[in-house]
């Protein structure tokens, strides 16, 4: 059991993420141009806080699930740009149903709806925040496809 989970936490870091180079040269690069890299509070999110659950049923479940996308790099799916590129939109489609099934659990790691300072937001934030997110009726990456990675062509995606 110790084994397995110092295997789980080896690969729960950004640099494992970044080892490959389709994640380096493509999605990180673009994480580096975005707020959640760098900002002002000097709090920056790694790859992990984003996309693997903290708590460890939930993580596990995770791990299960990424274990599939390894066969993009082993069967060379995403190992260009322009094949990325390609498969992009269907990539992001898969992690934006991720979030929106476990009601954006990795969002809420940091940002709490309980704490959030409505009289801090703008108008159109605090609107959206008080009263979609707060009902249930919609869900942080809803609203926030985006915020860390270049968006695909959103042709054809709800609310774009």
């Amino acid at each position: 059991m110790g084994a397995f989970n110092t295997s789980l936490e080896l690969s729960n870091t950004e640099e494992f993420c970044i080892s490959c180079h389709e994640m380096e040269s493509n999605v990180y690069e673009e994480l580096k141009t975005t707020i959640h890299f760098t900002n002002r509070s000097g709090v920056r999110a790694t790859c992990p806080d984003c996309h693997v659950p903290h708590k460890w049923t939930n993580k596990i479940a995770r791990k299960m699930q990424a274990s599939k996308e390894v066969w993009g790099k082993i069967f060379g799916t995403i190992n260009t740009r322009e094949k990325f590129l390609a498969h992009r939109k269907t990539l992001a489609e898969h992690e934006w149903d991720r979030l929106k099934a476990n009601d954006s659990l990795e969002c809420r790691n940091c940002h709490n709806f309980d704490y959030m300072d409505f009289t801090a937001q703008s108008t159109r934030a605090a609107q959206q925040h008080s009263t979609s997110l707060a009902s249930g009726e919609k869900t942080c990456i809803d609203c926030h496809k985006g915020i860390a990675h270049q968006l695909p062509d959103m042709k054809g995606v709800e609310g774009w």
